[in-house]
């Protein structure tokens, strides 16, 4: 004899956050109805999340022309910007320069 199915008819009876064995369990005690694959469904936000502004100043750093063409070289290599590579290579620098001064 076949189970009776509670049928779903809106996205929003889906209990949230459910885990594997719940969701299980759910399933196999409901059913989607026409009603609910009729409404439209919500999907995930194209957006990337918002990020906190931290505060950043523009500055004008002058290069040796054969620096520049060797810096975007190898931020090319990585797949990133070369002002994304430089302003790593300075918080690594920082970041080596004050673990050293501290250790004195």
């Amino acid at each position: 004899m076949k189970r009776k199915l509670t049928p779903l008819t809106d996205p929003s009876q889906v209990p949230p956050e459910m885990s594997e064995v719940q969701a299980q369990a759910f399933w196999a005690s409901h059913e989607v109805t026409d009603e609910y694959l009729a409404r439209p469904q919500q999907e995930a936000s194209e957006e990337p999340p918002v990020r906190s502004p931290v505060a950043s100043r523009s500055i004008t750093l002058r290069l040796e022309v054969d620096t520049l063409n060797r810096l975007k070289r190898l931020a090319s290599r990585r797949q990133m910007g070369y002002q994304t590579l430089l302003k790593n290579f300075v918080l690594e620098r920082l970041y080596d320069e004050e673990k050293r001064q501290a250790a004195r």
